[in-house]
């Protein structure tokens, strides 16, 4: 007799195969596509060579492929306009700043200064950080 299980991505019963040891997603096209995706993004994340090796192959694509996206965007104008407003408002919430210009903090004030990566969820520019400043002392 074979057990059931709850499948991690549509939370849908399944019976479990002895074959695969520790299944936990059902055989539907979309739960696969979700454990996929899922392996991927713990593998990027844990594995470095796996990260190079992506961005590696991503970079050849792109090599072979010069023009794809810009006759993408030039064919899917909703897509691609949608995409923008997604991007304005994700924009908009994480307040992104040009290099020179800061509001919230003057840096003719001297001091010392305690400074602190903020996690603000995957941001376009691979090069920018978000910091907090937190005052120590002033002089």
């Amino acid at each position: 007799m074979s057990t059931m299980q709850r499948c991690a991505a549509c939370r849908r019963l399944f019976r479990v195969r002895a074959q695969v040891r520790g299944q936990r997603y059902c055989t539907a096209r979309a739960c696969q596509r979700v454990r996929r995706k899922r392996w991927q993004r713990t593998k990027r994340r844990t594995d470095p060579d796996y990260r190079e090796n992506r961005a590696r192959a991503q970079e050849a694509w792109r090599i072979r492929h010069p023009g794809y996206w810009r006759a993408y965007r030039a064919t899917h104008a909703r897509y691609t306009e949608a995409n923008r407003a997604q991007q304005a408002r994700r924009d908009a919430a994480r307040r992104l700043a040009k290099m020179d210009v800061s509001t919230a903090f003057s840096p003719g004030i001297s001091g010392i200064y305690r400074l602190s990566a903020v996690d603000c969820g995957d941001l376009a520019k691979s090069d920018a950080w978000t910091v907090e400043l937190t005052v120590l002392s002033r002089a």
